[in-house]
């Protein structure tokens, strides 16, 4: 029998992840079926449960599932935990094993694809959910100076400092404190406001020597790229390298063996425009 993964999101239409796993599979001669499940937050661990039933082996998770696919699992790694979100989920002994890899998979996106330095850099993350708490602590670890987290609901921005667990290093504000902040060398927009509309934030904020990255991608990410880029920032980027990075953290945790994502990446960011973030 073919093993069994697939994503899990609502809306998952859209997910880009069993593309990107086929064409994974393929790569390394690796036989396995590969699809996407929606399923509502009240229907999602039912749906979870009976994925496995059948034979699933593995899951990646989307939104709006992260937190509360770590909550279902009876173990996790260190930096799930540590993010209080999984968005990569391992069949063990008939218990799921949450990992989160969107972290390692932006921070390889950013310092191996684009051969940028974050050591050091003031950061400004926008959004405390499920794809902030995944990339917070990989960023730490990456060796940032500082993380500043705004959310328009100041408890969620609070509960994400307080599990990063450096107050040191990681501060809150409200969202009507952006205009006093100043200036940071990397914005992360890690909420889903590009979906629904545009992103209105002050030009105060980013230099010339700014980075930007948005966690979605395609038309959901426009509105901030947009931004960024009549800011005046160095760099703008969307989400397509880390999501093909994160997945093949994924790929290498299920199968023991990392594909060659530059293809990938290639075939995905040739059409980027015309893409739907749904991962």
């Amino acid at each position: 029998m073919t093993a069994r993964y697939a994503v899990f999101g609502h809306p998952v239409v859209h997910s880009l992840s069993p593309r990107i796993h086929a064409a994974f599979g393929t790569q390394l001669g690796i036989a396995m079926q590969y699809a996407a499940i929606d399923a509502s937050p009240e229907d999602f661990a039912n749906a979870l449960a009976a994925f496995a039933a059948g034979g699933g082996l593995g899951a990646n998770i989307t939104l709006p599932h992260k937190e509360r696919a770590l909550a279902l699992c009876t173990e996790a790694s260190d930096r799930a935990r540590r993010a209080g979100a999984a968005n990569t989920l391992s069949r063990r002994n008939g218990q799921w094993h949450g990992d989160n890899t969107d972290g390692i998979g932006l921070v390889h996106d950013l310092t191996e694809r684009r051969r940028l330095d974050l050591r050091g850099r003031r950061v400004l993350m926008l959004g405390a959910g499920g794809a902030a708490r995944g990339v917070s602590p990989s960023l730490l670890d990456a060796g940032i100076g500082e993380l500043w987290v705004v959310n328009r609901t100041a408890e969620r921005a609070d509960a994400l400092a307080d599990a990063l667990g450096e107050p040191g290093r990681v501060h809150t504000r409200y969202w009507s404190d952006l205009g006093n902040l100043g200036a940071f060398d990397m914005v992360v927009n890690a909420t889903s406001a590009g979906r629904s509309g545009g992103i209105e934030l002050p030009f105060s904020l980013t230099t010339s020597r700014t980075l930007a990255v948005d966690l979605s991608y395609g038309e959901a990410a426009v509105s901030f790229l947009a931004w960024a880029r009549a800011a005046g920032c160095e760099h703008a980027f969307d989400g397509i390298g880390m999501l093909v990075e994160q997945a093949a953290e994924s790929f290498a945790i299920w199968h023991g063996k990392r594909p060659d994502t530059d293809p990938v990446f290639a075939s995905l960011t040739a059409r980027a425009d015309a893409l739907q973030t749904a991962d």
